[in-house]
């Protein structure tokens, strides 16, 4: 991947050797592996056991996880927030694992949609919940850096599955705790 770096530095026009720019195909190579360690994760390592056995049967809600991930299409950043709920039917998943889950599908090439959808259907999967919400808020610099330049402009995605998506009273409660939880 270095060797990659150094030729899209020379592509643009810049000298690879100059003082600035000798070590970044290096650094540029090790980012772009952090930024893509989502294709060196699955679902089961990650969940690792953390499912535990419950009585609960009420919404769980983990609101506000902080994503970023990279636009498919011009490989520039979409940085946003994620909401999960679930109801669980007797198992939760552990809390931090929900981030996890989160994490592990942005941090590979992404449509937001997409990325909303593998969500829920991978806590779906886990929990065997009733039903998994999720929505995600982001803003993406595709928009921002080139093309139509808004500055202000965030997309906002939502996947409702099993009573999310049968039952307007749980969709209703999800999008009503959001608004409760708000920052």
């Amino acid at each position: 991947m270095e060797q990659h770096w150094r030729k899209i530095i020379e592509a643009v026009g810049e000298d690879p050797e100059r003082p600035g720019l000798l070590d970044t195909p290096q650094r540029a190579a090790k980012a772009f592996e952090f930024l893509t360690r989502g294709y060196h994760q699955n679902l089961d390592d990650l969940v690792n056991d953390a499912l535990f056995p419950s009585d609960a049967s009420e919404m769980v809600v983990v609101q506000d996880i902080q994503l970023y991930s990279m636009c498919e299409h011009h490989l520039l950043p979409f940085v946003g927030r994620c909401h999960v709920a679930y109801v669980p039917q007797g198992k939760v998943l552990g809390l931090s694992k929900v981030a996890r889950v989160v994490d592990m599908f942005a941090r590979r090439f992404q449509i937001q949609e997409q990325l909303t959808t593998q969500i829920a259907e991978s806590i779906l999967s886990v929990t065997n919940a009733l039903g998994v919400g999720v929505i995600i808020e982001a803003e993406h610099m595709c928009m921002m850096m080139r093309g139509v330049e808004k500055q202000n402009s965030v997309t906002k995605t939502s996947a409702m599955l099993g009573t999310f998506r049968s039952d307007a009273r749980t969709r209703d409660e999800f999008l009503a705790l959001l608004r409760m939880g708000g920052r």
